[in-house]
């Protein structure tokens, strides 16, 4: 996300594989059909700026593959894995100073290789190399012809991590109201924004100003040097798919199969992207209360009183913590991000309707990265420095609530949210946000796969469409599927699955407009 969403990180590691549960199925007769893809066999386009003039130090390193030392990822099925550095700058405005280190995770290819595939889960935040063994399993198909790559981007878990706050302040800040009622909880909650700010710039120094998602899509292009390939096959998922319209614009002429799943909307700024977030989450709950066969008007008016009864008092729940406002809203969208969830969530709101906040208060911690120890990922830490660098646009407490009325017209359980969280998210940052929405027009680029989900619910459907025009004619190819929950590919659609196995096994571009149902 430049905004892709506060949600989509944490709910990347959470929910994403377990959405992901269809596995990925061979070819079918559908293959021969569409047009022919020129990334596989094209001439290479002179390099684009962002990478010309670098030392060889840095285009010439060796990587020195090894046995990957975290534990979950070196015994994972479904590959031998394999662990390493790169040396990237720090600033890539100055490629011959100061670098650091990025952490990288493969297995190779099982037949004859087309070159690495690289993976990129979302957030901004996710852990590419503590996500690509268990997502690998689902990308089987794939491994035939590539090395699955992934790695953790700048300022993410093992490539210069950044943890902004202790677990015992992050637990503390539970408490705050981020949908504030008074002028007393409107302060509190945009003084811990700054303090939130502090802590980020305490911990990350010098880097915090050299995480936005252009200094990250111009690592990858320098990964695909030192691996060693000619073209850049990636597959971008969620926020993924923001950072792969990104490098396609900087590097058109490096664009080998390029599939963007489950589409960030580039055209929005972060009020809109925030707008589409709401009508994405209300879309899937509304959705959601169909299948429990209830009026979606009327449930949704159900949740969001019951929310208000929270805010005025919270519940009890089984740890002896209290689940607050914000917990409860947390743990109502995770499991909107996959059909798979919503029993789960049906027994959660039925408990917190009788006064028992345990079944939402285990799906926040799910979101949050909460272990039963009381120890917090930093997903979301890295998804704030990261999407606050990108994002120009800070409305003040006045704009925002101005806004609201707008919010809570999309959704009556999200809006006030939603609409709060675009002030307080980059509040008084310590660094100015660099664009309103990403470039990603992409002239002269190969055929890129850009997939919609109608249901999606942090990404919506109509990202995908705006996506694939920004590319531009001829280059951004839509296929569609009508289905539910976070991304499309690997979530039960033969047809999807077929379609995109097709384009990146054998290079077979489906027409544009194409649809799974």
């Amino acid at each position: 996300m430049s905004r892709v969403t506060k949600w989509a990180a944490a709910a990347a590691a959470a929910v994403l594989l377990s959405g992901c549960s269809g596995g990925s199925s061979g070819g079918t007769g559908d293959e021969g059909k569409g047009r022919p893809d020129p990334s596989a066999t094209a001439s290479p386009a002179p390099e684009g700026a962002a990478s010309s003039n670098l030392p060889a130090s840095l285009t010439s390193q060796h990587l020195a593959w090894g046995r990957c030392k975290a534990t979950a990822t070196s015994t994972a099925p479904g590959g031998d894995w394999q662990c390493a550095r790169i040396k990237v700058p720090l600033d890539w405005s100055r490629p011959g100073g100061e670098t650091i280190g990025l952490s990288l995770i493969r297995t190779r290819a099982t037949g004859e290789r087309t070159g690495s595939l690289l993976f990129n889960f979302g957030g901004p935040g996710a852990s590419g190399v503590a996500t690509m063994p268990s997502y690998a399993a689902l990308a089987g198909n794939l491994r035939q012809h590539y090395d699955l790559v992934s790695w953790d981007p700048r300022g993410v878990a093992g490539s210069e991590g950044v943890r902004c706050r202790s677990d015992r302040r992050i637990q503390a800040a539970e408490s705050i109201d981020t949908t504030p009622d008074t002028p007393a909880e409107e302060r509190a909650y945009l003084q811990d924004a700054v303090d939130f700010g502090k802590g980020c710039a305490k911990a990350a120094g010098k880097l915090l100003a050299h995480v936005s998602t252009t200094d990250t899509a111009r690592d990858m292009d320098l990964i695909r040097q030192v691996l060693g390939d000619t073209r850049m096959h990636y597959f971008g998922i969620s926020y993924g798919t923001e950072l792969g319209g990104v490098y396609a614009h900087l590097f058109p002429g490096h664009v080998g199969r390029m599939v963007l799943d489950a589409v960030v909307d580039p055209t929005a700024d972060s009020v809109g992207h925030a707008l589409n977030q709401t009508r994405g989450f209300q879309r899937a709950l509304d959705d959601y209360l169909k299948s429990t066969g209830q009026d979606p008007k009327r449930g949704s008016q159900r949740i969001a009183a019951l929310l208000k009864r929270i805010d005025a008092r919270p519940l009890a729940t089984a740890s002896g913590r209290r689940l607050s406002q914000t917990l409860a809203l947390t743990g109502i969208v995770l499991p909107l991000y996959s059909k798979d969830s919503w029993p789960t969530l049906t027994g959660a709101l039925a408990a917190a309707e009788k006064g028992d906040g345990t079944g939402l208060l285990s799906l926040a911690d799910a979101y949050n990265d909460r272990d039963a120890s009381g120890h917090y990922g930093t997903t979301t830490h890295s998804q704030r420095v990261i999407s606050c660098l990108d994002d120009k646009q800070r409305p003040t407490p006045e704009q925002t609530r101005r806004l609201l009325p707008e919010f809570e017209k999309v959704s009556p359980v999200f809006g006030d949210f939603m609409g709060w969280d675009t002030a307080g998210w980059c509040h008084d940052w310590p660094v100015a946000g660099q664009y309103d929405h990403p470039l990603v027009g992409a002239a002269g680029a190969a055929p890129i796969l850009v997939v919609g989900n109608t249901g999606d619910p942090a990404t919506p459907y109509e990202g995908a469409r705006k996506m694939a025009d920004g590319l531009g004619k001829g280059i951004g190819v839509e296929l569609t599927w009508k289905g539910e929950g976070h991304g499309a590919y690997g979530s039960g659609s033969d047809c999807v699955d077929s379609t995109v196995n097709a384009y990146l096994l054998k290079g077979k571009v489906p027409e544009d407009g194409k649809v799974c149902s």
